[in-house]
């Protein structure tokens, strides 16, 4: 399977002993989707929303290992979704699994999430800086994770 990696498990040293032999592919998008904090415990989740991106890593995943990934995911409350595309930097997409909140109530019009976990983040943006996402994209996770503002 092709695991579109995120959060914390960007960060090689967290995603290795999870999955060992994952084997990183591409840094990738998700279009038409937006990184949302909607549960208290700040850990990011993904949700579509128009005119919004949200970037990550693509990894090949054999069986078991995906079984690990979709267990280390669901003890930072996310499940599995297979309905995203990722597209590379050369305009192909792909279908991949990536793994979102829990949360089963929208947040009303007004709620704007919850506020990101600075030490979560650093480990985000630490993969981040790893595979080279786009300087941009880096720096809004580095805003989160100092700012505490969505």
């Amino acid at each position: 399977m092709l695991y579109f990696a995120y959060g914390a498990l960007l960060d090689p040293e967290r995603l290795e002993p999870v999955a060992p032999t994952a084997e990183f592919r591409f840094i990738a998008h998700l279009p038409e989707t937006k990184l949302t904090f909607p549960n208290p415990d700040g850990v990011p989740s993904v949700e579509p929303a128009p005119g919004n991106t949200v970037w990550g890593a693509v990894f090949a995943v054999d069986g078991e290992e995906g079984k690990a990934i979709a267990r280390a995911e669901a003890k930072e409350g996310r499940l599995p979704r297979t309905d995203f595309r990722a597209v590379d930097r050369a305009g192909r997409k792909y279908e991949v699994v990536t793994f979102t909140s829990r949360t089963e109530t929208a947040p009303s019009p007004n709620d704007t999430g919850h506020v990101p976990d600075p030490v979560y983040m650093r480990q985000v943006v630490k993969g981040a800086r790893h595979w080279n996402l786009p300087t941009g994209w880096v720096a809004g996770l580095e805003d989160l994770g100092e700012d505490a503002l969505i």
